[in-house]
């Protein structure tokens, strides 16, 4: 079998970004068919509740209060240019492992969430955890998945594996 020259994404990279984008649109079509919008289906009552949001700011709706015009595309061009990044980074990988995978869940939510700006000019949130009138800001599933890329990531720098360490010193 004749193996590529250069850098390949692996197979599992690509199908944590599919599975991501996937996972996320999915369930963002479910929410805008079966929840009105600004409706709520509880779950566990007092705890959590489906809740169809469109937000025009970004994760966890930071900026969607701010009526400057460059909002939305400040927006697009910085998930584009995180998306630019992170693609030479995994192009550069050849193997998967916790930073490939990590960066893969980030690029699958800036994706989802990009699709979101361009063709509806706000993000679906929908995921809403609550105690009595104490709210976590709604999110989505790639809301999700970039927070666990990014812990991992953060993990990654903060704990490095041993042989990094011997290696670097």
């Amino acid at each position: 079998m004749r193996r590529p020259h250069g850098p390949v994404m692996s197979k599992s990279v690509l199908s944590t970004i599919a599975i991501v984008i996937a996972l996320d649109r999915i369930t963002k079509h479910l929410v805008e068919r079966t929840i009105p919008l600004e409706g709520t289906v509880d779950l566990i009552p007092g705890f959590f509740r489906l809740t169809h949001l469109q937000n025009p700011g970004s994760a966890f709706s930071f900026f969607a209060e701010s009526s400057s015009p460059w909002r939305a595309p400040a927006l697009i061009l910085f998930s584009l240019a995180a998306l630019v990044i992170i693609s030479v980074l995994l192009w550069k990988e050849r193997e998967a492992n916790v930073k490939t995978i990590a960066l893969a869940l980030v690029f699958g939510g800036a994706v989802g969430n990009l699709w979101d700006r361009l063709f509806n000019g706000a993000v679906t949130d929908f995921i809403d955890f609550y105690i009595s009138s104490h709210h976590w800001p709604p999110f989505n599933i790639a809301d999700s998945a970039i927070v666990v890329g990014a812990v991992l990531l953060a993990g990654r720098m903060l704990f490095p594996r041993r042989e990094q360490k011997s290696s670097s010193a």
